[in-house]
């Protein structure tokens, strides 16, 4: 199963081809296809790829199923005895994607088994 791990909106999410999730709002209309380029992290199955902190020329596209608000947060505050009380509420705005496709680089990215150090690298536990 082919997967990869992208940034947007400040958030970081697991994706794979087929996937609906909701993340922070874009600039985008229903219908639009959108590309990420920020991927972190990307897997076939077989091998696993890991930017540094990007893939380059690695990319994720989605279609925009719909834009929305998020159910209703309360934000209450209350100082005891001092006769205050102060309500707040929030709706956060999203935008519902469709993932349609993972698109791998052409360059194979080195792969190494975790807590092996590269070369030219300082281990900080040394």
């Amino acid at each position: 199963m082919m997967y990869a791990v992208i940034k947007t909106g400040g958030k970081q999410y697991k994706v794979a081809e087929g996937l609906k999730l909701k993340v922070e709002k874009l600039e985008a209309n229903q219908g639009d296809n959108i590309e990420f380029n920020d991927v972190l992290l990307l897997s076939d199955g077989q091998s696993l790829q890991v930017g540094t902190p990007l893939l380059t020329s690695c990319k994720v596209t989605a279609t925009v199923q719909s834009q929305g608000r998020a159910k209703k947060i309360k934000i209450i505050k209350h100082k005891r005895r001092k006769n205050h009380h102060k309500q707040m509420g929030h709706r956060q705005y999203f935008t519902e994607v469709k993932i349609t496709g993972l698109f791998a680089s052409d360059q194979k990215l080195a792969t190494q088994p975790p807590g092996l150090v590269a070369e030219g690298t300082i281990d900080a536990n040394a």
